[in-house]
């Protein structure tokens, strides 16, 4: 543990322990979505009730983010996190040994109640431990996790299903979660302060705009009278079910293309095995370097909140693409294996911009509001997305089977209209000072 000693090292191994966490939360996420077929047969329920189930996942996340914002806040990321992962690796053990569909829809309850930690939490650790002209670069770092994770899922879940059924391969994920936990509780520490003296040294604007001194937090009340809060909520009621169409949806929508053409069940899971992770992949990549170019402009003068909103509204004008997913999938004209790669293609780059404002948004927070505010403003507007992804799941069933042009036209502008809010309502966001 020598190597921990050196701050400039701990803090990228503090990157990678939380990479590795949310590869597994996103891991344990999947699971449903790519054992569907297998679990719908085990317990006798249709799309419907699938959807309900995702649905109490959603609604769990949505209510525990603001949560877990306001726990990181008063205990700090590093307890927390580590309840979240040791919360979520019993949720998915319990899943595995679920004997009925009410059990089963409580342990991915559960579940859901439990990941929002680790996001509120890291958005913290990772403005602690870096100053802004690398801090977007480090905290892509971390939540590519979920991409890679989302990567992985079709390939580790589909090989372990191969051997074990769908019970085990739940217990298996569950135990690596507790492996990872205790990684995390030997490796966080809080930073000295001679790196807090760094990352947090104000930028020249905002040294100019506070008049030199040193800047309070602001209340509970406080912060929904800021226009910022409001702002970013709005951005992620608005554009997240877009991902979370990606998570929940995708992997089902290529499988169901592929039964269209006459696949057997195994022959559909094969395929999603091999191309089904190829959007969170690129998505991953992608969400890391428009990261990396967002720290580059800090770097060239831009102010930090200016390089970020700069970037995501760029990315935002690849939205529309999702409106040619129907057409592309009933192209007569040409082969299966061309219409399965153009959506695909369309859904790597929707998962580039998704993950870009993902990976970004919670940065946009950390650079508009005090350090003491973060994780709640990130716990805030994460729920009200996870809200949105609720009650947008619910029409998603019935859409994708009677009018999917519409679900992918309503998907093609939801960044467009996010894209107006963010540059017209989100700004640095600083509190009155108490004389």
């Amino acid at each position: 543990m020598n190597l921990l000693q050196n701050p400039n090292k701990r803090r990228w191994y503090i990157v990678a322990t939380i990479f590795v966490a949310i590869i597994c939360n996103y891991l344990d996420r999947q699971l449903l979505s790519i054992l569907k077929p297998e679990i719908l047969t085990h317990f006798g329920i249709e799309d419907l009730q699938y959807a309900w189930i995702v649905n109490v996942f959603l609604i769990c996340y949505a209510i525990m983010y603001p949560i877990s914002g306001i726990l990181v806040d008063r205990f700090g990321s590093k307890k927390v996190m580590l309840g979240g992962i040791v919360a979520w690796s019993l949720a998915c053990i319990g899943g595995g040994l679920s004997t009925n569909v009410v059990e089963f829809t409580i342990c991915r309850g559960i579940l859901g109640l439990a990941e929002p930690t680790i996001f509120a939490g890291q958005i913290v650790a990772v403005t602690l431990w870096f100053e802004k002209r690398h801090r977007a670069t480090a905290n892509s770092l971390c939540t590519a996790g979920g991409s890679l994770g989302t990567v992985i899922a079709p390939l580790v879940i589909a090989w372990m299903a191969r051997f074990l059924p769908w019970h085990d391969v739940f217990i298996v994920a569950g135990l690596v979660g507790l492996v990872i936990a205790v990684a995390w509780a030997l490796i966080y520490k809080n930073p000295p302060q001679e790196v807090l003296a760094v990352t947090m040294a104000p930028d020249k604007d905002e040294v100019a705009r506070n008049n030199g001194e040193q800047q309070r937090a602001f209340t509970w009340g406080e912060l929904w009278t800021t226009r910022s809060l409001w702002g970013v909520l709005l951005i992620r009621l608005i554009s997240d079910p877009v991902w979370y169409f990606c998570c929940f949806w995708l992997p089902g929508y290529l499988r169901s293309m592929g039964e269209a053409q006459g696949l057997s069940q195994q022959a559909t899971l094969d395929m999603i095995q091999y191309i089904g992770g190829l959007p969170f992949l690129f998505g991953a990549v992608g969400g890391i370097l428009t990261s990396v170019w967002s720290d580059w402009l800090v770097r060239r003068g831009m102010p930090a909140l200016k390089a970020r909103k700069t970037m995501m509204i760029l990315m935002a004008f690849v939205a529309p693409l999702c409106i040619l997913t129907p057409y592309v999938s009933e192209w007569q004209a040409v082969s299966f294996d061309a219409r399965i790669g153009l959506v695909v293609a369309i859904f790597s780059l929707i998962a580039i911009m998704c993950l870009s404002w993902l990976y970004t948004i919670c940065v946009v927070i950390a650079e508009a509001f005090p350090v003491k505010n973060v994780a709640s403003v990130v716990g805030i507007t994460a729920g009200a997305g996870a809200v949105g992804g609720a009650v947008f799941n619910i029409f998603i069933g019935s859409l994708l089977a009677t009018m999917g042009n519409v679900l992918f036209a309503v998907m093609g502008v939801m960044h467009l209209v996010t894209a107006v809010i963010l540059w017209r309502m989100v700004r640095h966001e600083t509190p009155k000072n108490v004389k």
